[in-house]
Formats: structure tokens, C-alpha cells, sequence
């Protein structure tokens, strides 16, 4: 009965633990990919950073960078085009601004440790902006979109007719 026993109290917690390591598997920790197999990709939002930064201003319009880099640790992956469904937020807050996209969609960049990426944010001077200090955008790859939404901070100030440009290699 006592061998029974012990058979069974180690059996739940190998359950147990089971169930805690399928659940750590999708944290972002570089650590949490199975042994021998590969890392998390770089490209999910919870394993990379988005910073936005103010550009240089063209004629007509103010640009903002938003740059995203990866930790090492990360499996690199690719991406495309610019990102889709950017949202704009102020203090939690979303604005009523949107953004469209603008140049080449097919270009192909790496993303990953060692190899930040980034893109643009176009805003024209004369759009009766709002200011915020984060977006929110999804991320393209060459086939498709990476599920998730990341997000990216930093003061900015949006409008109608803002537009995001595609992801090229560089911080």
C-alpha cells in the first residue's frame, strides 16, 4: 500500500509539473524553449522591445522612429512590409488617429539579437495632431502576420494622414 502510494504522490507531480512547464514554454524567457530545441523567435511581441524616438523632420511632415531589438537567447526570424493595425495611445488612452502605410511591402529584413530593425512614422505638419506615448501594431512577415500585438513607447504626436513605412534593417 505504502509502494501505491508513493507511485501515485509521484505521478501528480509529474503532472503537476507538467502542466507548469507547458505553461512556461510560452513565456518569453529565452530560457524556456525545451532543451536542444529551438529558441522563441524574436519576431513574438513578448520577446523583443519598441522604443519610439523623434526623427528628423522632412518638408511637410515630422517623422518618428520606432526601433525594436531582441535580447540574445532569441531564434531570429524575418519580416516584411510595414507593420498593420497601428493603434495610437495617450496615457491608456486611444486617439482617434489610425495609420495607413506607404513604400515597398515586399522587402525581406532579419530581425534578431544583434540585428535591431525599425520603422518610420510619418505625420504631416498640418494634421491637427494628438499627442501620444505609445503604439501598437502587428508585426508581417514574408507569408503572412506574427500573431500577437507589440507595443512601442515614446512621446509622439499623430494625425490625420499618418502613415508607417517598412521595416528595414538598423537601429
Amino acid at each position: 500500500m505504502r509502494t501505491t502510494w508513493k507511485i501515485a504522490v509521484t505521478v501528480a507531480a509529474a503532472v503537476l509539473v507538467g502542466a507548469a512547464g507547458g505553461g512556461a514554454a510560452q513565456a518569453s524567457s529565452p530560457t524556456a524553449a525545451p532543451a536542444g530545441g529551438p529558441a522563441p523567435s524574436a519576431c513574438r511581441p513578448a520577446n523583443h522591445i519598441a522604443k519610439i524616438t523623434a526623427g528628423p523632420a522632412t518638408s511637410g511632415h515630422h517623422h518618428y522612429r520606432v526601433t525594436m531589438t531582441a535580447a540574445r537567447g532569441y531564434d531570429p526570424c524575418r519580416l516584411a512590409g510595414s507593420p498593420t493595425g497601428v493603434r495610437f495611445y495617450h496615457h491608456g488612452s486611444l486617439t482617434k488617429f489610425t495609420a495607413g502605410r506607404y513604400g515597398p511591402q515586399n522587402k525581406v529584413v532579419n530581425f534578431g539579437p544583434g540585428h535591431p530593425v525599425h520603422f518610420d512614422i510619418q505625420v504631416p505638419d498640418s494634421a491637427g495632431g494628438a499627442r501620444a506615448d505609445e503604439a501598437a501594431f502587428t508585426l508581417k512577415t514574408p507569408d503572412g502576420v506574427i500573431p500577437g500585438e507589440s507595443t512601442a513607447s515614446g512621446p509622439l504626436t499623430v494625425g490625420t494622414g499618418t502613415l508607417v513605412g517598412p521595416v528595414q534593417p538598423g537601429a
